[in-house]
C-alpha cells in the first residue's frame, strides 16, 4: 500500500471529485468512489464492514423520516389551487404599499414554504399564478421575475424545510432547534426583499401600475377567507413543534394529512394528482437518501485519513477571528452553490467545516440556519441555481435573464449573513427560549 500525505492524499482526493463530478456521475456515486479511493490509500480496515455500517446509521434515522413526508406535502399543496386563492386573499391588502403586489411573492412565498419545505415547489406553485397576473396589470418583467426567484427560496428557510432536515441529520442536532432557528431569519429576509421592492418602486414610479379599483372592506376579508386553512395548517404544525406536542416527524406526518385535507377541500385530490405526488416525493426522497448514504461512506472514509482533524488543526494555527471563519465560508459556498445542489453542498462539506466550526466556537444550531442561506443562494446562482430554471420554463426567459433579474435578491441574501453572524441571537433566540437548557 503506497504511503501518503495529508497534503498529497488531499490534492489527490480533490481532484478526483473535481473529475467525477465533471465527468456527470451521480453526486452520491461519486462521494462514495471519493471515500472508497480514500480508504485503499489509507487504511487496511475492511471497506465492505465500514459501508455497511456508516450507511445504515445514516439511514436508519427516525428523524430523518420527516423528510419523505414533508416533501410529500409540498408535492400535495403543489398540486392544489392554493397560489391562486393565495393571490386573490393577499393582493386586496398590498394595494397601499409601494411595489403593491410584487410584494404578493414574497408574502406568499412566505406563507407557502411553512408549508411545503422545498425552494423549487414553493416558486413554482406561486410563480404559476403570480406571474400571468403581474404581467396582465403591466408589471415590470424584470422585477416580478427577481421578486419571484428570491422568495422562492424562503422554502429552505422558513420551517418545514428539507435542507435542515439534512443538515440536523448530518450536524447530530435537533431538528426541532434548527426549525425554530429558522423563524426570525426567515423574517428578515422577507423584511429585507419587501424593503427592497418599496426602495426600487420609489426611485422607479413609472414602471409600477396604478393601483387596482377599490374593493370594499367586506369584500376583502371575503378574499381572504379562503387563506384560512392554509394559515390553520401553518399554526397547527409550528404550534405542535413548539409545544413539544409532537415531534418534527410526527408534525410532517400531521403535514401530509391537513395537506391531502386541503387537496380534497379544494377539489384537486384525484387518483391521478395523488399517485404524481406520491411519485415525485418518492423520486426526490431517495435522490438525498442516496446522497445522504454516500456522504456518510465519505464521512467515515476521511475521519481514517486524518485530514479533517489536520484541516482543524491547520485552520486553528492561522488564528482566524470566527467573523473572518465565516467570511471565508461564505466565498467558499458561494463558488460551490455555482457548481453543485444545495444538499449536495450540505453533505459535500460537513465532514470539513463542522470541526473548524466547533473550534470557532460557532454555535451549530446557528450555523445550520447560516449554511441554510448558502443553500438558498445556490438556488438562484446559475449555471444550476434551480429557482432559476423554474422560471426560465414558466416566463420562456433565458436563465441568464433570470439571473440578471434575481440578482439583487442574491446581495440581500448575503446582507442576512452578515446580519446574523453580527447579531446570532436572532437565530438562537426562539431555540434558547423553548429549549432553556439546550
Amino acid at each position: 500500500m503506497p504511503h501518503f500525505d495529508l497534503i498529497q492524499l488531499s490534492i489527490v482526493l480533490l481532484v478526483f471529485l473535481i473529475a467525477i463530478l465533471a465527468s456527470g456521475v451521480w453526486i452520491a456515486l461519486g462521494l462514495g468512489l471519493v471515500g472508497l479511493l480514500a480508504m485503499v490509500l489509507t487504511t487496511p480496515v475492511p471497506i465492505g464492514q465500514v459501508l455497511a455500517t456508516t450507511v445504515w446509521s445514516a439511514s436508519a434515522s427516525w428523524t430523518l423520516a420527516a423528510l419523505p413526508l414533508f416533501i410529500w406535502m409540498g408535492e400535495i399543496l403543489f398540486r392544489t389551487r392554493l397560489s391562486e386563492e393565495m393571490f386573490r386573499g393577499l393582493a386586496p391588502w398590498l394595494q397601499w404599499l409601494p411595489g403593491r403586489l410584487l410584494h404578493v411573492n414574497v408574502i406568499g412565498c412566505g406563507i407557502f414554504a411553512a408549508v411545503s419545505g422545498s425552494s423549487a415547489a414553493t416558486c413554482a406553485t406561486i410563480g404559476k399564478i403570480a406571474l400571468p397576473e403581474l404581467d396582465k396589470r403591466g408589471y415590470d418583467k424584470g422585477m416580478s421575475l427577481g421578486s419571484l426567484a428570491g422568495s422562492g427560496t424562503l422554502g429552505l428557510l422558513i420551517p418545514p424545510s428539507i435542507p435542515m432536515v439534512v443538515y440536523a441529520v448530518t450536524a447530530n442536532v435537533s431538528v426541532l432547534q434548527v426549525f425554530l432557528a429558522g423563524f426570525l431569519p426567515g423574517l428578515l429576509v422577507m423584511g429585507l426583499y419587501s424593503g427592497y421592492i418599496m426602495l426600487w418602486s420609489l426611485l422607479n414610479p413609472g414602471r409600477t401600475p396604478p393601483r387596482d379599483p377599490p374593493m370594499p372592506f367586506a369584500e376583502k376579508l371575503r378574499q381572504s377567507a379562503k387563506l384560512l386553512p392554509c394559515l390553520f395548517l401553518i399554526a397547527g404544525v409550528f404550534l405542535s413543534l413548539v409545544l413539544g406536542i409532537a415531534t418534527a416527524t410526527e408534525c410532517a406526518a400531521w403535514g401530509v394529512t391537513g395537506a391531502l385535507a386541503l387537496a380534497w377541500w379544494s377539489g384537486t385530490l384525484t387518483w391521478k394528482t395523488l399517485v404524481e405526488s406520491v411519485m415525485s416525493a418518492t423520486r426526490l426522497s431517495c435522490m438525498i437518501m442516496l446522497i445522504i448514504a454516500g456522504a456518510a461512506f465519505t464521512t467515515a472514509a476521511m475521519a481514517y485519513t486524518g485530514i479533517p482533524v489536520a484541516l482543524a488543526e491547520w485552520v486553528q494555527g492561522l488564528n482566524l477571528t470566527p467573523g473572518k471563519l465565516a467570511l471565508a465560508l461564505t466565498v467558499m459556498y458561494i463558488i460551490l452553490g455555482c457548481l453543485v445542489d444545495g444538499i449536495s453542498m450540505i453533505v459535500l462539506t460537513a465532514v470539513i467545516v463542522l470541526p473548524m466550526v466547533k473550534q470557532a466556537g460557532f454555535d451549530l444550531v446557528w450555523f445550520g440556519v447560516y449554511l441554510v442561506i448558502h443553500v438558498e443562494m445556490a438556488q438562484i446562482t446559475p449555471p444550476v441555481g434551480f429557482n432559476l430554471f423554474v422560471l426560465q420554463n414558466m416566463s420562456g426567459r433565458d436563465t441568464l435573464t433570470v439571473a440578471k433579474a434575481a440578482l439583487p435578491f442574491f446581495i440581500l441574501l448575503n446582507i442576512a449573513v452578515i446580519i446574523i453572524t453580527t447579531f446570532p441571537e436572532i437565530a438562537l433566540v426562539l431555540p434558547r427560549w423553548v429549549f432553556p437548557g439546550g
